[in-house]
């Protein structure tokens, strides 16, 4: 098994891992061929595809128009054997239509908060959501192929020996 392999995480780590962090590292290609690069809140729908709304006049959202391809990063850790992170590299899906932005802008702004429901946002939360969906724009990516690495386990063989 080459080292890579050795790091990389399972579909079940995966998902786990992705469900936990709550942002994401956006690139877009820009204009002039370089990448638009910003940094964004974000939740995994029930198909394991990465979401996140933004504005519609963004400059992310203006690129996306041009060229649908993105690469998405969630990274964690401090220390070299605590760093884990996924690149999901794909195409972006341009989301227009108002419930589905409201249901993916929900799903969002529950987790910004750390939430367990939307119903926990509230009355004043729940109309915030209805009143930014209006000038948003929802994205959902679709994985064309996803990089992943725990260097968590590089120090599994150390740690099973003492």
């Amino acid at each position: 098994m080459s080292g890579r392999d050795a790091v990389r995480l399972d579909d079940a780590e995966l998902d786990a891992f992705l469900r936990e962090n709550l942002k994401v590292q956006v690139a877009t290609v820009g204009l002039d061929g370089t990448a638009h690069l910003t940094t964004l809140f974000y939740v995994v729908l029930d198909d394991g595809r990465l979401a996140f709304w933004t504005y519609g006049r963004s400059q992310k959202i203006r690129n996306l128009e041009r060229d649908p391809r993105i690469t998405c990063l969630v990274e964690d850790g401090t220390d070299y054997f605590e760093l884990r992170g996924a690149a999901v590299k794909g195409t972006a899906e341009l989301v227009r239509d108002p419930d589905r932005i409201v249901a993916i802008g929900s799903a969002v702004a529950t987790r910004m908060v750390g939430a367990d429901s939307f119903e926990e946002l509230g009355e004043v939360g729940a109309a915030e959501v209805h009143r930014q969906a209006a000038k948003r724009v929802a994205v959902i990516v679709t994985p064309e192929r996803v990089s992943s690495w725990d260097h968590r386990k590089m120090l599994e063989p150390a740690a099973k020996e003492g």
